[in-house]
C-alpha cells in the first residue's frame, strides 16, 4: 500500500512562504553610488585575464564586454567571501535558504568604455520572489546595476538573478 502522507505536506509547504515581510521591505534598497577611474592597464589585465583577442582590448584603447563586473567588485580578504568565491553583499538580507545558484544575467551596453572614463555604479535590490521548485521552495532575487559616466549618462544596465535553495 503507497504511504500518501508525503502528498499533503508537499501542498503544505507550498502555501508556506519563507518571504516575511522584513525580508521583502529590503526590496528597493540601493548602494551607495561607487565611482571607479577605467585604466588602459585593467582593460589589459581583464583582456589577458579572460582570454580577449581583440587589439583594442589588449593594447587597453577599449574595455572589452563585462569589464565593469570586476571594476566595482569589492577586494577583501579570503574569509570574507562566501562559499562559491563571491564577496558577502551587504545589499541582500540573509535569506532562509543558504545555498546560492546563478540564476542569469542580462546585459544592457549603452555605450563602450574607454581608458580615462570615470564610471560611477548603484546597486538596486529590484525584485525578491519565490518559487516552489521540484525539490522544495526557492528564492529568487534580482540586483540591478546602473553604471553610468561622468556626465550621468547610462554605460551599461546589468540584471542579475541569483536563486537560493
Amino acid at each position: 500500500m503507497a504511504d500518501r502522507s508525503a502528498a499533503p505536506r508537499a501542498r503544505r509547504s507550498v502555501l508556506t512562504s519563507l518571504l516575511n515581510p522584513g525580508l521583502l521591505a529590503h526590496i528597493g534598497k540601493s548602494s551607495p553610488p561607487r565611482t571607479e577611474l577605467v585604466t588602459r592597464r585593467d582593460i589589459r589585465k581583464y583582456a589577458v585575464a579572460t582570454g580577449q583577442r581583440g587589439k583594442k582590448y589588449l593594447a587597453g584603447d577599449e574595455a572589452p564586454p563585462m569589464f565593469h563586473i570586476s571594476l566595482f567588485w569589492d577586494v577583501v580578504e579570503l574569509d570574507q567571501l562566501t562559499p562559491d568565491g563571491i564577496s558577502i553583499d551587504p545589499l541582500v538580507p540573509e535569506f532562509p535558504l543558504k545555498r546560492a545558484m546563478a540564476g542569469g544575467v542580462k546585459l544592457t551596453w549603452h555605450q563602450r568604455i574607454f581608458p580615462g572614463d570615470v564610471l560611477v555604479a548603484t546597486r538596486t535590490l529590484t525584485d525578491i520572489h519565490e518559487k516552489q521548485g521540484a525539490q522544495g521552495p526557492l528564492i529568487f532575487y534580482e540586483v540591478t546595476t546602473e553604471v553610468v559616466n561622468a556626465k550621468g549618462l547610462p554605460v551599461v544596465t546589468e540584471k542579475t538573478t541569483r536563486i537560493m535553495r
